[in-house]
């Protein structure tokens, strides 16, 4: 596999909006869906859901559902998703840095 296509395939498995932003949370451990949707206050359900089928369908995150009323779903990463924690707190890092010039960057160009 050569290096552009490593990297399609990398930003096609983590890259959107909220994927990332789903997985940085479950660094810290499981979460249930509404615990992520607090933390994530822009998503909508929807979308939410979708972003974690697709995280669950690429071995990124498990989705364990337990038998009891109301249902109780957690949302955990497995050890291929715990792979991409360096790339993730990178991200922050680099989020934090550069966050400011970005914005000045785009309010100037608007």
């Amino acid at each position: 596999m050569d290096t552009m296509c490593s990297v399609s395939m990398a930003i096609d498995v983590i890259g959107g909006k909220w994927k990332s932003v789903a997985l940085f949370h479950l660094l810290d451990g499981a979460l249930r869906f509404n615990q992520l949707r607090r933390l994530m206050p822009d998503v909508t359900q929807r979308m939410l859901t979708l972003q974690l089928r697709e995280l669950e369908r690429d071995g990124l995150i498990t989705r364990t559902v337990y038998p009891v009323v109301p249902p109780h779903v957690e949302y955990q990463l497995t050890s291929t998703g715990e792979t991409l924690e360096p790339l993730l707190v990178m991200l922050c890092d680099w989020g934090k840095q550069y966050a400011d010039p970005i914005v000045r960057g785009r309010t100037n160009a608007a």
